[in-house]
């Protein structure tokens, strides 16, 4: 018996398999369409770097960023004698773990390590990670594209020389956690009347709308958890670097609290402003030891222009 079919009325056997067999004609004209590939058969890409040379600085380039630690705040003066408040960033035994694989030749990602790590505190797939790209155990990772001219070689260490005096960063981290917090702390809102029959309403959010369609729309300004979320300040100046500490001194404020780990790297969005002072010799794809002159232990930016503290002549 070649076939039976079932109390369902569903055929098995031969003529089931009879059933969907769809016969191509030797004359159709339509291409057969082309399997799709899985995940893990797409074409990745790594830039071939084995040695650290020097490169030529174009403004399409993108260099890496890199993972600096968060000291503390304090003040220094520029050439005119101002008071400028700024943030300090060590760089804390930075360097490149390794080269991500991309589906796209013409990006990269560096995969950026920060300070050292015990070898009994490392999970074992991260110690083979770490032993099989020649790294000692970092206490943080992190991404950063770059193009591939500015690909770095594994092992190479990032230093603060990495950054120009003057140039614009951008740095992102996880700002300080608030707790649950209401509507005047978290949001600004002015409050209700201090006085005047006011009774138990001093901090509330007041109305929160219309009671069409009945629901609070997503994203209303409404009591909740503050703060312990990523933000980046953006287009902050570098004032100085010092290559003896291996620190960056940033003029305000960055996210998180001091000795939070966050990433720095060049600003992306620029308007009216330009990423490198005007001469300024941009270390590509980073400052190599040995390299040129020897640096001074600290390099300041220059605010230039006229000196602020002089009134303006007649």
């Amino acid at each position: 018996m070649l076939s039976r079919t079932l109390p369902s009325g569903r055929l098995i056997g031969r003529a089931a398999s009879a059933l969907v067999r769809v016969p191509q004609s030797p004359f159709g004209t339509s291409a057969p369409t082309p399997k799709a590939k899985l995940p893990h058969e797409k074409v990745l890409y790594t830039p071939a770097v084995t040695e650290l040379k020097p490169g030529a600085y174009t403004p399409q380039s993108q260099r890496t960023g890199v993972i600096a630690r968060k000291k503390g705040m304090c003040a220094m003066w520029d050439e005119w004698g101002v008071r400028v408040p700024v943030t300090v960033l060590q760089l804390d035994s930075v360097k490149v773990v390794s080269i991500v694989k991309t589906s796209n030749p013409g990006h990269a990602r560096l995969q950026i390590g920060c300070g050292t790590r015990k070898d009994k505190n490392v999970t074992k797939p991260l110690k083979g990670h770490f032993r099989v790209h020649g790294v000692e155990p970092k206490a943080k990772l992190f991404e950063f594209p770059v193009t591939p001219d500015a690909a770095l070689p594994v092992g190479t260490e990032i230093t603060a020389a990495h950054f120009v005096p003057g140039q614009l960063v951008d740095v992102t981290a996880t700002s300080i956690g608030k707790g649950f917090q209401g509507v005047m702390k978290r949001w600004g809102f002015a409050g209700g009347p201090a006085s005047h029959g006011n009774s138990l309403a001093h901090r509330v959010p007041g109305s929160t709308g219309n009671i069409n369609p009945g629901r609070v729309y997503p994203g209303k300004k409404m009591p909740g958890r503050m703060g312990g979320k990523s933000a980046t300040a953006i287009r902050l100046p570098v004032m100085k670097v010092d290559t003896a500490l291996n620190c960056i001194w940033i003029k305000g404020s960055v996210p998180g609290p001091d000795e939070q780990y966050v990433k720095v790297r060049d600003s992306i969005k620029l308007v009216k402003h330009r990423l490198f002072p005007d001469g300024a010799s941009v270390p590509f794809p980073t400052h190599i030891p040995g390299q040129g002159p020897a640096l001074p232990r600290e390099l300041v930016a220059r605010v230039g222009g006229r000196d602020p503290l002089c009134p303006a002549a007649d």
